[in-house]
């Protein structure tokens, strides 16, 4: 029999450095699946979070790559995914985002709206990914709660409706209205914040005088936002025009059950997904999912490679031969797997919204597409726009068999993208990047994943053209420019900056020189 408890599946998303792992942890912590919650900057007194499991992580207090949770929640499956904490790892947030039903934006209380929170916010808008807004550490001196409101309405064009509003100004978190029951839940602080929050319910007339001015001043606030129209309604939710907002310390575990809560509450189900041909699978048909995430390295015990899934429709069960939609080719499913960061357990059976993990799925790569029954194949996460780009050298070359299987498998997960051209070939890559983090990444994991230090040389361009094969015959030899071709076959024009770029594309008007995605801030 299948399982037929309801699916939550949702990413937790944000500018750097505004909680999003922390967050993770408190969720799990409040879920019971963990006992102890760690912090993202790994204090002294503290472990680090489970969803930070690379050495860098650790060493810089942000996550570098997405990481999924799987826990069951008052009978709800929940699969939850962190994402990278830096813009530069922005491509593999975008990639998550293609395999989630709903979005947690976390807002820095003292700084409002950031540069890679509003970015986010419109991937969100274009995907037609509702969000709820938890504006986080309101433990700390911040703005004030209106003028974060005013500022989410103008920027992102989404009416916050907020289910909770803050008892005590920020910096002094007493705790919650609940605007839906008129009832003050009062927050009490635990030793650094590592275990469940305590938290006490009570109406208006129970409210202790210490907290009455608070208290008032939160009740006069919340009776503004109702006469302005700003109050939830789940259908404008669902519908893109509103976003749930509610107030939070993840590091204090304070607002966190809340949250998980109106998760389980608001944030919908999987629905029907249409192909790229405009097929619509339904959640009931036969089984299908997407590939959107490939990562390797998570067991240093032994060499491993996990293919990262979401399941689309119908029931998975372990051992299923499903077909590999970009090949065609028979793809067997022995070994998967559920995920709890770097932890893995054979999972037997999965239903749509579960991510389950295929270990050691060579053939797979981000953006495929496994089905059983009749044919699908699911829209390809789109490539950004690389601005950094180096070349790549094996600094031993007596370890060149290890440089190269190294360079293919980050280039299979997609950390860089791996330039080509039969000029440079297969013993200097260019390695193009949306940020210069990747390469730090490259450089570390090339070190002791591999065994195989790498050295890396700037090459002077700064911007990238999609063209085609006609294209790269007809602009062979042009000045200030190169042309390369990327492992998944598509040709990159790259330029010393854009004012070349134009140039050349004017120069050449029947020659297709197309802008990529841009990634970043």
């Amino acid at each position: 029999m299948s399982d037929k408890r309801p699916r939550r599946t949702f990413a937790v998303i944000s500018h750097p450095d505004a909680g999003k792992s922390t967050l993770t942890e408190a969720l799990a912590l409040h879920a019971r699946v963990i006992n102890q919650a760690g912090a993202v900057h790994g204090k002294d007194d503290r472990k680090a979070t489970v969803s930070d499991w690379m050495d860098m992580e650790k060493a810089r207090g942000i996550s570098i790559t997405s990481a999924a949770l799987q826990f069951v929640y008052r009978d709800h499956v929940v699969n939850l995914v962190d994402t990278p904490g830096h813009s530069d790892f922005s491509e593999d947030t975008y990639r998550v985002l293609s395999a989630v039903d709903s979005a947690v934006m976390l807002v820095d209380a003292g700084k409002g709206l950031e540069p890679q929170t509003l970015k986010l916010f419109r991937v969100c808008a274009l995907r037609g990914i509702p969000v709820i807004t938890v504006i986080n550490k309101w433990d700390r001196p911040g703005l004030s709660p209106l003028a974060l409101m005013d500022e989410i309405e103008k920027q992102i064009k989404l009416r916050p409706t907020p289910l909770t509003w803050p008892v005590g100004e920020a910096g002094d978190f007493r705790g919650v209205l609940d605007r839906r029951t008129g009832e003050f839940v009062k927050y009490t602080r635990t030793a650094g914040g590592a275990e469940r929050a305590p938290e006490r319910r009570m109406t208006a007339s129970e409210v202790e005088d210490v907290d009455a001015d608070v208290w008032a001043a939160a009740m006069d606030e919340s009776e503004l936002l109702s006469l302005d129209g700003a109050d939830h309604d789940q259908e404008r939710f669902l519908g893109g025009e509103t976003t749930p907002v509610m107030f939070a310390s993840a590091l204090q575990n304070f607002g966190v059950a809340q949250l998980l809560e109106l998760l389980l509450e608001l944030a919908p189900g999987p629905g029907a997904t249409a192909g790229v041909d405009g097929t619509v699978r339904e959640v009931d048909d036969a089984f299908s999912a997407f590939v959107f995430k490939v990562q390797s390295g998570m067991n240093s015990a032994h060499r491993d490679r996990l293919a990262y899934a979401r399941v689309v429709s119908g029931t998975f069960d372990r051992g299923m031969i499903v077909t590999h939609a970009s090949t065609g080719r028979p793809f067997a499913t022995k070994y998967a797997q559920a995920v709890f960061g770097r932890t893995t357990s054979s999972v037997e059976q999965a239903s749509p919204g579960d991510i389950i993990g295929f270990v050691n799925a060579q053939a797979l790569r981000v953006g495929d597409t496994v089905y059983d029954g009749d044919p699908i194949d699911y829209p390809p996460v789109p490539s950004f726009a690389p601005e950094h780009f180096m070349t790549a050298t094996a600094a031993d070359i007596g370890r060149y068999k290890q440089f190269r299987r190294g360079i293919e498998q980050l280039d299979q997960e997609g950390v860089v993208q791996v330039l080509r051209s039969d000029l440079r070939g297969d013993q200097s890559p260019v390695l193009a990047a949306v940020g210069p983090l990747q390469f730090e990444v490259v450089e570390e994991r090339m070190k002791n994943e591999f065994n195989s230090p790498i050295r890396l040389s700037r090459l002077d361009y700064q911007v990238a053209r999609r063209t085609d094969a006609d294209g790269a015959r007809e602009l062979a030899g042009t000045r200030s420019m190169e042309i390369l071709q990327r492992t998944d076959g598509t040709y990159l024009a790259l330029f010393t900056d854009k004012w070349r770029a134009n140039k050349v594309a004017r120069d050449n008007p029947d020659v297709l020189l197309e802008e990529l995605p841009a990634g970043g801030n």
